[in-house]
């Protein structure tokens, strides 16, 4: 796996938002959609956020229109409806690709470094959740159907571990 630090996907204005400016912070990397079962988990993330950030947590929601077409909308729309909806303030970046040959390099590594279940690569659906520690590993993989609260446990103890 490449260093977690070496990847720059595009912010919502196209422009590259370099994970290195987030070395020594606890990331949760997220692929997101505004039409999902699973959407107002964006709710649950922005409590995270604003509970955990002083402490070094960085949520980052990348937008994905892979599963069931439910990121339609351009990075403006998906600002909007983030925003107005769920009053987000955590960075989302974006639209990307998670799986297949247009997938985005930082989730080839993310895949590899923590297989779904029964060691798939694949991203099965929106919301897919990866904890990566202080030191840029990948420390979890959280399946779309766990809710961001069930992510206080894990949040914490990175949050603690020194260093890494």
């Amino acid at each position: 796996m490449s260093d977690i630090y070496d990847h720059s996907p595009r912010d919502a204005r196209g422009a590259p938002h370099p994970l290195s400016q987030y070395r020594g912070k606890v990331l949760l990397v997220v692929n997101t959609a505004s039409k999902c079962g699973f959407t107002p988990q964006y709710q649950g993330l922005e409590t995270l956020w604003r509970r955990h950030r002083a402490r070094g947590l960085v949520v980052l929601g990348l937008p994905c229109n892979q599963f069931g077409a439910q990121e339609p909308g351009d990075a403006a729309a998906i600002e909007q409806f983030c925003s107005l909806t769920y009053d987000v303030t955590f960075p989302v970046l974006a639209k990307i690709e998670v799986n297949g040959p247009g997938a985005d390099p930082l989730y080839v590594d993310l895949k590899r470094e923590r297989p779904g279940l029964f060691g798939t690569q694949g991203i099965k659906w929106n919301f897919t959740k990866f904890l990566i520690s202080r030191d840029g590993r990948v420390i979890e993989r959280f399946s779309p159907s766990t809710k961001p609260a069930a992510l206080e446990g894990a949040i914490e103890q990175a949050l603690a571990a020194p260093g890494g």
